[in-house]
């Protein structure tokens, strides 16, 4: 029996991956250098080969050892500011280290591919719901890699007949059980937890964006949901021949910033007031989904509400930080 190796299976995303695939059935390898991810991530009896994306040898030495049905790219840098500062980084891990794994995997003979993309192959957009045809102008290195790797993909689907499919994820959140939320603050909702959780007012970068409030509006979406993308995605594959596909995977539901804290107040009973500062580097206005290709195609479509998304990764989070709770007497926690 076949497996498909997820490349960074150790990190938040990735073992929520993991952990819906095999819940489905399938047999999963994880490739992961652990730098970000954790062993405690991968599920007992999933084998873990410790390596970096950019060693092909170890790569080789992976396709060698199990017979690999497909892969699951989830490896990359994703932190937007620290493109635009870094962007050298953020090109090599991306972009090299996915070619380095579309040549191990035409070595090895392996021909189905699911590939992490992102919204931020958008960039500024004019659209409500933005589509898979909208033009693709990223405004920051860490889209511009992401539409590179599409690129990648594409090419190698001409010449070496991987058949692929991409799927451009929106903001991710949540947790599917509390051991698995991300422990690391890189996006808004656990930037908004550490601020509450050292006493501190959340704050938002720039109210000045020509959105109803004047913060950026994102599209939400749980992490479950964005695992069950990836399993509907190797179901797809499996059962075809010939597929170059993208797919835009949100809820299509836009939420500005301001509306996001005051949902974070809600549930965790914290006060969570913002202040305001000055804007950061490459963010658009407004990037909101239309799914509904993903819903259509793949059978699949988002069933997890914002309240879900920040009530677990709350959750979560209080597993670390269990001082983060708030003190007797101040207004209780809506759905804790």
């Amino acid at each position: 029996m076949s497996y498909w190796l997820v490349a960074g299976g150790a990190g938040f995303i990735g073992g929520h991956v993991v952990r819906a695939m095999r819940e489905a059935g399938e047999r999963v390898v994880v490739v992961d250098d652990l730098s970000t991810g954790s062993r405690d991530a991968v599920p007992d009896g999933v084998p873990l080969v410790e390596a970096d994306i950019l060693d092909g040898e170890a790569l080789a030495g992976a396709f060698r050892r199990f017979p690999v049905e497909g892969v699951v790219n989830l490896v990359a840098r994703t932190q937007v500011g620290e493109s635009v500062e870094l962007p050298l980084l953020h090109y090599r891990q991306n972009v090299e280290g996915f070619r380095t794994l579309l040549a191990a995997m035409d070595d090895a003979g392996v021909r189905k591919l699911v590939y992490s993309s992102s919204a931020s192959v958008y960039g500024m957009v004019d659209e409500d719901l933005v589509t898979e045809a909208t033009p693709c102008a990223p405004i920051s290195p860490y889209g511009q890699t992401k539409l590179i790797g599409e690129w990648l993909a594409a090419a190698a689907h001409r010449a070496h007949g991987v058949d692929f499919v991409n799927l451009r994820y929106f903001n991710v959140a949540g947790a599917a059980e509390p051991r698995m939320a991300d422990g690391r603050v890189l996006n808004l909702v656990p930037m908004v937890f550490e601020r509450l959780t050292a006493g501190q007012p959340p704050l938002i970068f720039g109210d000045d964006y020509p959105t109803p409030d004047g913060t950026c509006v994102r599209d939400y979406i749980h992490v479950a949901d964005i695992a069950s993308a990836h399993l509907a995605a190797t179901r797809f594959l499996r059962d075809r021949q010939g597929v170059a596909r993208t797919y835009n995977v949100g809820r299509g539901e836009g939420l500005s910033v301001r509306e996001l804290i005051a949902v974070i107040g809600e549930v965790t009973g914290h006060d969570t007031t913002p202040v305001v500062t000055a804007r950061r580097p490459g963010d658009p206005a407004r990037v909101v989904a239309d799914s509904s290709p993903a819903e259509r195609e793949l059978g699949w479509r988002a069933r997890h509400t914002v309240h879900d998304m920040v009530a677990s990764a709350w959750e979560g989070w209080c597993l670390r930080h269990p001082h983060a709770l708030p003190e007797r007497g101040t207004r209780a926690a809506s759905g804790a």
